[in-house]
């Protein structure tokens, strides 16, 4: 699929754009699917998909829903691979917020409770993918090991790195466009779906739900 159509598809799929986000009463979801299995109180899912047409991106067969508890474990990273959880930030999808990123060392910035749990807020369309950018070079008073700060609005598929790491590394940016990682293998075990992507890396994905 072109570039460009992907936009189109994601809009196709959004149930409610961030704007949404003030309005207190969703409409009722049954998070009931293939792949589901209750346990400690909640239903657990891994009713997620890989579409041919975008075998770079991630995304619940049914939009998450407020409350709903999705949890992302990377198994392995490797240094130039950053995983991405975006969702649509308007009614098109032709922008899209960053709700976390993981590098090699684990989720990015300050998590409130566990790095591989993400608390939905409101319904929306979210979507996971990963990105390649250049390993950073030595020599940044003050640098991280891998990029941590990103702008919090992009394009679709597009992680946008911020801050020291950037200016210290700007020729090799420059030099070296990030890639979107396409998914190369994906199977159910029992309640969660783990995709492999190229390279080797492998996330391990499910969504919870309060079952009453």
């Amino acid at each position: 699929m072109a570039s460009h159509s992907f936009p189109r598809f994601l809009a196709f799929a959004c149930l409610m754009p961030l704007a949404a986000v003030g309005q207190t009463s969703l409409p009722g979801v049954t998070v009931t699917a293939p792949y589901t299995r209750t346990h400690g109180g909640y239903l657990i899912s891994g009713n997620f998909r890989v579409d041919p047409r975008m075998p770079t991106v991630v995304f619940p067969a049914k939009a998450l829903v407020k409350d709903d508890i999705l949890s992302v474990q990377p198994v392995h990273l490797n240094d130039d691979e950053y995983l991405v959880l975006q969702e649509c930030a308007t009614a098109d999808c032709r922008t899209a917020h960053v709700v976390r990123v993981w590098n090699a060392d684990g989720a990015v910035g300050p998590i409130r409770h566990s790095e591989s749990r993400v608390w939905i807020r409101h319904e929306n369309k979210y979507f996971i993918w990963m990105q390649r950018m250049p390993v950073i070079q030595g020599g940044c008073m003050g640098c991280a090991s891998h990029f941590v700060a990103f702008k919090p609005f992009s394009p679709p598929m597009t992680l946008v790195p911020v801050g020291l790491e950037v200016a210290n590394n700007r020729t090799t940016l420059d030099s070296t466009p990030p890639q979107a990682v396409p998914v190369v293998k994906e199977v159910h075990e029992g309640a969660t779906f783990v995709v492999r992507f190229k390279g080797g890396s492998a996330v391990r994905i499910k969504r919870m739900h309060a079952a009453n």
